[in-house]
């Protein structure tokens, strides 16, 4: 191995919407985590590989820290909070068109403990004036012992290149846990299911994002062909929602699978038979067994 060779786990912690995934994928050059401007979009950890010829750093995105209301979001803030141990770097990032909430107090009262570096990134400076920036970093600095204060814009990525150069500085000597193509860890079914539900939050009203769950029945590639068969089910808590989510004579559910056809054939490679079911199942969200069956559940990946 080289000796010069670093690598490490960075997670990266946040209230909802703060813009975690949209780094990641920035980052990665490629979209592994969803993206919708509606809260509490990732509900699981998503593991990003970013590598260079002299390190590899492995990004955790989590959920954004929230107040639960059922058992689902009760799991998403024990994913989230529990990934702040055993690794090298802290992300703690915020949105930094927001003034310090009682949520990111929270979170910050939660990483006082934490032994490992604390980077304080503040997102969307695009949306900030720099004397916004400095009144940001200024009031979040009286709150916490930042190792490293660093602004960006994910969306733009304004200086996310000067943070990856500062994370190698503080990263130890290490293997590279991932090989060189590698930029996830997660099975093709985990990131196919994160696309359908993707299109369902960009296409659907306020009463349908959080109860929706995508489960993947099946993938299979046809016979002496390069088309992909994909049959997914969209779990909703009621009947109105599976009426929402189909829409008048199909056309919802009809574009909600052609959008998600799409990055499902950039992601395979392949052309993609999608067929999307639509499921009701009362208060789901609920119901310990259903979560767990439905793919929320710790140590999965």
């Amino acid at each position: 191995m080289d000796k010069a060779f670093k690598s490490g786990f960075i997670t990266i912690i946040g209230r909802p919407n703060a813009g975690k995934s949209t780094f990641v994928n920035q980052v990665l050059k490629q979209k592994i985590a969803i993206i919708s401007d509606k809260p509490q979009t990732t509900r699981n950890k998503i593991q990003g590989i970013y590598n260079t010829s002299n390190s590899q750093m492995i990004f955790i995105d989590t959920p954004g820290v929230h107040k639960p209301k059922h058992k689902l979001g009760e799991f998403m803030n024990q994913i989230a909070l529990k990934a702040v141990n055993e690794v090298d770097i802290i992300m703690f990032m915020i949105s930094g068109n927001e003034s310090l909430s009682t949520g990111n107090k929270y979170i910050l009262e939660r990483l006082k403990h934490i032994k490992q570096p604390v980077f304080l990134i503040i997102n969307k400076i695009d949306l900030m004036s720099k004397a916004e920036i400095y009144n940001t970093i200024s009031e979040y600095r009286n709150e916490f012992n930042f190792t490293e204060t660093v602004p960006i814009s994910a969306l733009t990525n304004e200086n996310v290149d000067n943070l990856l150069s500062l994370f190698n500085k503080y990263l130890s000597v290490g293997p590279r846990f991932y090989p060189t193509d590698s930029v996830t860890d997660h099975p093709e079914q985990f990131i196919i299911s994160e696309l359908i539900r993707e299109k369902v939050l960009l296409n659907t009203r306020e009463e349908i994002p959080h109860s929706i769950a995508v489960v993947i029945d099946q993938i299979k590639k046809r016979a002496k062909t390069h088309v992909i068969d994909v049959l997914a089910t969209i779990i909703v808590e009621r009947g109105s929602q599976k009426g929402i989510i189909i829409g008048k004579g199909g056309q919802m559910l009809k574009n909600i699978g052609s959008l998600a056809r799409i990055d499902i054939q950039n992601l395979l490679g392949s052309k993609v038979f999608l067929e999307l079911w639509v499921k009701v199942i009362p208060d789901w969200r609920n119901k310990p067994h259903l979560l767990n069956e439905f793919g929320y559940k710790e140590n999965q990946y």
